[in-house]
């Protein structure tokens, strides 16, 4: 889904070093470091922290999740972030009841026990552990919530010389019709992921039957064409991004750069000036390449530059 951010990571001179894309930048993770859980209610060692394989969160992948990006303990897009859990967890009737300021004191907490500097917080709410695998909701149990934090990269940087861009494979979107809420049921994103990653790209644009663009599988996406910014609007094929939503929120405040939320084709995609996607944990990232030629002139287009700048400057007002 879009938003969402998956890495490979390695041991390399006793680091483990993890990027989430070829062209992101490293980041780089001291054994030790970033190694405190939270499991219902309960701080400890990510090693002690156990959860029964009769949870539903594994067994069916019933659960909801959320990661979000602090830079030196500042959050961005905290509430969104909350209130699209809240929103995901209410569409699939779990039944947990944590206040914004609950959600918040655990993730200054997780920050706090793993050593700040950048990190994603990741969130994830299951409905709970039951006695047998059933599909139907289970009576009496307690939702399992669980939290940990990731390194994540550097702020992208409004610098065409410094922007980490991607390359990207297109495919037809196969996944469920209900991609507007973050579930961790993510075989089809995790497919359609690996179709990029295998094919040596960072990211897959996704297209609907009608050819017609949704997202990335993990990230979602945009056009520029004549100096607009033109993205699908959402829908259930479609995950309501916290960094689409701020973004697109200080362009028009901002009303330099138009901006349209519309049904954008795959033939519009290929001839696009420029093409962007965004998760929470990249910001807005430049694609220069899709199936293996080149975005516009295959440079970093000026809008981004812009777009990007805005972004940097507002990011920490949601």
């Amino acid at each position: 889904m879009g938003g969402d951010d998956m890495s490979i990571c390695r041991f390399v001179n006793g680091l483990l070093v993890s990027w989430g894309a070829r062209e992101q930048r490293l980041v780089t993770q001291v054994p030790g470091r970033m190694n405190t859980v939270f499991l219902n209610g309960a701080y400890q060692p990510k090693e002690e922290a156990k959860i029964s394989p009769m949870d539903r969160g594994f067994l069916f992948g019933d659960s909801i999740y959320e990661v979000i990006p602090s830079y030196e303990g500042s959050m961005v897009g905290f509430a969104l972030h909350i209130g699209r859990m809240n929103a995901g967890m209410a569409a699939t009737g779990i039944g947990l009841r944590w206040s914004e300021d609950d959600w918040r004191r655990l993730c200054e907490e997780l920050v706090s026990k793993n050593g700040g500097g950048n990190l994603g917080i990741y969130l994830q709410v299951s409905r709970g552990e039951d006695t047998k695998r059933y599909h139907a909701f289970p009576d009496g149990v307690e939702p399992t919530v669980f939290g940990f934090v990731i390194a994540i990269p550097e702020p992208q940087v409004a610098d065409k010389k410094l922007a980490k861009i991607g390359r990207v494979a297109t495919a037809q979107d196969y996944r469920w019709n209900r991609c507007d809420i973050k579930s961790t049921s993510l075989l089809g994103n995790v497919m359609l992921f690996q179709h990029g990653y295998g094919n040596g790209m960072s990211e897959t644009l996704l297209f609907d039957t009608n050819d017609e663009l949704t997202e990335a599988s993990a990230a979602n996406a945009y056009i520029v064409s004549n100096g607009k910014v033109i993205t699908p609007p959402l829908s259930p094929h479609i995950l309501a991004g916290v960094t689409r939503h701020i973004l697109l929120s200080i362009l028009r405040e901002d009303g330099s750069i138009a901006v349209e939320e519309r049904a954008v084709t795959r033939e519009e995609v290929l001839q696009a000036d420029e093409v962007w996607i965004s998760t929470s944990t990249k910001e807005i990232v430049p694609v220069v390449e899709i199936d293996g030629k080149a975005v516009g002139d295959g440079e970093v287009g000026d809008v981004w530059l812009a777009a990007q700048a805005l972004y940097s400057s507002g990011k920490f007002d949601y």
